[in-house]
């Protein structure tokens, strides 16, 4: 799709010496999936705690599991 959009100039060099992407388009396509990523992530962690009836999910290993602890 194309439209016409005014840029700063001055974003555009700085984000093209960070990246290294020179050619406008992968830029700015680079820049808003930057963007969409970072609000995603803020969004995930404004849920954070959102649910208190949900049960913890187990992260260790029982520790009485014979097939786990045996060594081969």
């Amino acid at each position: 799709m194309r439209t016409t959009i005014n840029l700063d100039e001055d974003l555009l060099a700085k984000a093209s010496m960070l990246t290294g992407i020179t050619d406008r388009t992968p830029l700015i396509r680079e820049s808003l999936k930057a963007i969409i990523a970072r609000e995603s992530a803020r969004r995930l962690a404004l849920l954070g705690g959102s649910m208190p009836e949900l049960q913890l999910t187990p992260r260790r290993r029982p520790d009485s599991d014979p097939e786990l602890d045996a060594k081969p």
